[in-house]
């Protein structure tokens, strides 16, 4: 089985961490501007300090307040720096979606008719530490919308990276209007038909899909979940193809920049993958999927509302919140040091 990185050929694949300068340099220079625009008040409830691990720790995708500040509470100018923050963790595609994501708050409180009072601007930015003096980190969150980011010795981590949609397909008769996580859903589905016989009963692990991703929120994801699916070694041909290329639509959320080392660790781990999947194969049904594998799991979910509600997760479990990256940072401190 070829070991070509993840998602070649589709969007040229994502990673959390690269030696290359560049993406830790352009998210020093945009948290730089953005607490400029600040004033006093503002650059103190926006700031925390990096070492606070369960500060960092603490992310969700849930609706309701957070740590920092929010985006309705800022002007225009302010606005735009932190949207000019964010767009350098995401490849464009992946801005888009999370630009679509912020804008469905807005169409979920029509539908609630103001209830809850949702708001587009209703995320959050908390930066940690001191732009540029590394170890530091950043995240931006609300309501479906979670990026953490962390940055050590000019490598640069980002997971957790959920994304979600409430309503995820918004219609008209028979056309989407709008369907943010369409490929998530789509290239799993065509992945699970491709898979025949033994494959597919071994990648279908329950007729009833969870209510929700497995892992929820959890500030740590520790070992493996079972069952564990149907294993990318096993697999070949179109069924091979569209994993990679499903694999590749996460790694991808991330900047281009921060591609190579991630798609390279995984492309050549790509065997030791495995697919799961819950409930029905059929559209606008209650459904769910994950891959894991080496120090990678994915989860997809889409139960609720009548499965037009998706929930949608990348993680590291030793990777996450920067945690190797910060580990190799130390590390080579103490060598410096002796």
């Amino acid at each position: 089985m070829s070991t070509a990185p993840p998602g070649a050929g589709h969007h040229g694949a994502g990673a959390e961490r690269t030696r290359n300068p560049a993406p830790a340099a352009l998210m020093a220079r945009a948290a730089g501007a953005l607490l400029d625009t600040l004033d006093e008040h503002e650059r103190r409830t926006v700031r925390r300090s990096f070492p606070h691990t369960a500060a960092r720790r603490d992310w969700t995708y849930l609706p309701g307040p957070r740590a920092g500040v929010a985006l309705g509470e800022l002007g225009r100018s302010q606005r735009k720096a932190v949207h000019a923050l964010v767009a350098t963790a995401l490849r464009p595609h992946a801005y888009a979606q999370v630009a679509a994501i912020m804008s469905l708050e807005d169409v979920l409180d029509r539908i609630e008719d103001g209830r809850r009072g949702r708001h587009s601007g209703d995320y959050w930015t908390v930066v940690f530490g001191v732009p540029g003096d590394e170890p530091w980190g950043w995240r931006f969150e609300g309501h479906h919308v979670s990026l953490n980011v962390t940055v050590a010795d000019g490598r640069v981590a980002g997971t957790p990276c959920f994304l979600g949609a409430n309503p995820a397909v918004v219609r008209h008769g028979d056309a989407v209007v709008s369907r943010p996580l369409v490929e998530e859903e789509d290239v799993a589905r065509a992945l699970l038909h491709a898979l025949h016989g033994a494959a597919q009963a071994r990648a279908v692990i329950a007729e009833e899909a969870p209510a929700d991703i497995v892992t929820r929120d959890r500030p740590r994801v520790d070992g493996t979940l079972e069952p564990a699916g149907v294993p990318a070694a096993d697999l070949s041909g179109d069924a091979a193809a569209l994993l990679r290329r499903l694999l590749g639509l996460y790694l991808d959320r991330l900047a281009e920049p921060v591609a190579a080392a991630e798609a390279e660790r995984l492309g050549a781990a790509f065997g030791e993958l495995h697919f799961a999947w819950a409930g029905a194969a059929e559209t606008r049904r209650p459904h769910y999927y994950r891959i894991q594998g080496p120090d990678l799991l994915i989860e997809y979910d889409n139960t609720q509302h009548g499965a037009n509600h998706v929930h949608s997760v990348w993680r590291r479990p030793s990777g996450d919140f920067g945690g190797d990256l910060l580990a190799r940072h130390h590390a080579e401190a103490h060598d410096s040091t002796g």
